[in-house]
């Protein structure tokens, strides 16, 4: 059977930050939930929440024992996608560099597509 292109690329720090986020994890975690929830002053933001159950509507990125999901409703808005883990003195977090969106608020906290 032929492997399917994932909706977004990881990063390998993005990849160990999800595992060790998984690794630390409320039991009955099943993965880490990407979603684009209504917010900020641009439209939409980058949500990632641990959750307990697998919507089988979501796209499913397996990294080794770990598992990221993205929300149903969110995919169209992050095709192609790269998300990556930073980390320097000041701050650690994921960022999202994505072809899809059309503009950024000031603090990068929301996006526009």
């Amino acid at each position: 059977m032929a492997k399917t292109a994932s909706v977004i690329t990881l990063t390998p720090n993005a990849k160990m930050r999800i595992k060790k986020l998984l690794s630390e994890a409320p039991e009955g975690t099943v993965g880490v939930k990407l979603s684009t929830p209504k917010k900020g002053c641009s439209g939409l933001a980058y949500s990632l929440e641990y959750t307990d159950k697998a919507d089988p509507l979501d796209e499913r990125i397996v990294i080794d024992d770990a598992v990221l999901f993205i929300d149903n409703a969110s995919l169209l808005y992050l095709i192609g996608s790269e998300m990556d883990w930073v980390e320097d003195d000041f701050q650690a977090a994921f960022q999202f560099k994505n072809p899809n969106a059309t503009g950024m608020c000031g603090c990068g906290e929301s996006f526009t597509v």
